[in-house]
């Protein structure tokens, strides 16, 4: 089988779709797949192939306000000068699939849409168009796919998974190491959408009755500089910046709970988040907001969820996890077993069989309204 992934970004361009992409690609190499990477910025994963994109006259209008727009039309450029694939494994959203779509069918060459987070529904009016040679839908989470039945995609071309996990390196680390009490961590860029100004709001308040409790947030981006500032109001809260990924397994494995209290703003939202996920396979308690959802990859049981941007129920639910020992050795323990279904290798292999979804000749998906 010879797969196309198109993702704009990979790393060590730092976010967790980035990381989801390089790794399945790798996961599929290592299943002896023909893999072909087309990407604008980041590293080649090893073992896959470039698809060389050149800038046009159009793409370089368009990359002055949407360069992701525009390398994909590049790539729908490209795509007659390169050995054609079994299937494309395109990761974006509305915007890439119009850019790419006609040229796909054109071609005669199936294509399978991958949206990691929410959709930007203020362009709700051009999905239809959008996805209309999109021969089916691989979303993370409940929320985008609510979001694809709002716009008409039937339920039998979406398939719902998150990323995957490399099981037995993250089973070295939880096997080592002491908890740290009172040690909370939250994982993830310093935007917005990840709103760690709420998880800093609710530590200062656990923080006045818990003297021994302690918030590492790991990560950075553009509101570093507010967020410690916030952070500055009160004691016993550290920024560690980026951290590599073992770095982040040995935090993550010492903290008592890892809190994930991302948010849905406008035009932007999360899917299932790797964070939670790889703390689940550590065995630390999970908690997270409701729109940070790990439904229905990762069973009710094994987590913990706080309503979305309510400070005091977090409050709530942190003091109820830190008093409670038996409670967070049994979350561990189910989040561990939930863990072990999300193997790298059994992600890659479920992907691979929803790929017959579109590459068996049927009617376009959805009509344009």
């Amino acid at each position: 089988m010879r797969i196309l992934h198109i993702g704009y970004r990979l790393p060590p361009e730092p976010g967790g779709m980035e990381l989801h992409v390089e790794r399945l690609i790798r996961a599929q190499v290592l299943r002896g797949r023909e893999v072909i990477v087309a990407h604008r910025r980041g590293e080649l994963p090893r073992g896959a192939e470039p698809m060389p994109v050149a800038r046009t006259r159009a793409s370089r209008a368009v990359s002055l306000k949407f360069d992701e727009i525009a390398f994909a039309m590049e790539c729908a450029e490209a795509l007659p000068r390169v050995p054609a694939p079994d299937v494309i494994h395109l990761h974006g959203d509305h915007r890439e699939a119009l850019a790419l779509g006609s040229a796909a069918r054109r071609l005669g060459i199936p294509l399978m849409l991958h949206i990691h987070g929410a959709l930007t529904m203020r362009h709700r009016p051009i999905m239809p168009w959008a996805f209309r040679h999109v021969g089916g839908f691989i979303v993370a989470g409940t929320r985008p796919k609510a979001d694809l039945h709002a716009i008409g995609v039937p339920d039998r071309l979406i398939r719902m998974t998150s990323a995957g996990l490399d099981v037995g390196r993250l089973t070295g680390f939880r096997d080592s190491g002491r908890v740290e009490r009172g040690l909370i961590v939250s994982v993830g860029s310093l935007v917005k959408v990840k709103n760690h100004e709420l998880t800093i709001e609710a530590f200062h308040r656990v923080r006045a009755v818990r003297p021994d409790a302690r918030l590492v947030i790991a990560g950075d981006g553009p509101e570093r500089d507010r967020l410690r500032r916030l952070a500055a109001t009160g004691p016993g809260i550290e920024f560690t910046g980026h951290l590599s990924p073992d770095r982040i397994y040995s935090l993550v494995n010492r903290a008592e709970v890892l809190v994930h209290a991302s948010q849905r703003l406008r035009g932007i939202g999360e899917g299932i988040p790797n964070a939670a996920l790889e703390a689940l396979a550590l065995g630390t308690a999970v908690l997270v907001s409701s729109e940070a959802t790990l439904d229905p990859v990762v069973p009710r049981d094994a987590y913990r969820t706080f309503r979305s941007g309510d400070a005091s129920d977090l409050v709530a639910r942190l003091h109820a996890l830190l008093d409670d020992d038996e409670a967070r050795r049994r979350l561990g323990e189910r989040g561990v077993r939930a863990a072990e279904d999300l193997d790298w290798p059994l992600v890659a292999a479920r992907i691979e069989r929803w790929y017959e979804m579109v590459t068996t000749p049927r009617m376009p998906v959805l009509a344009a309204r």
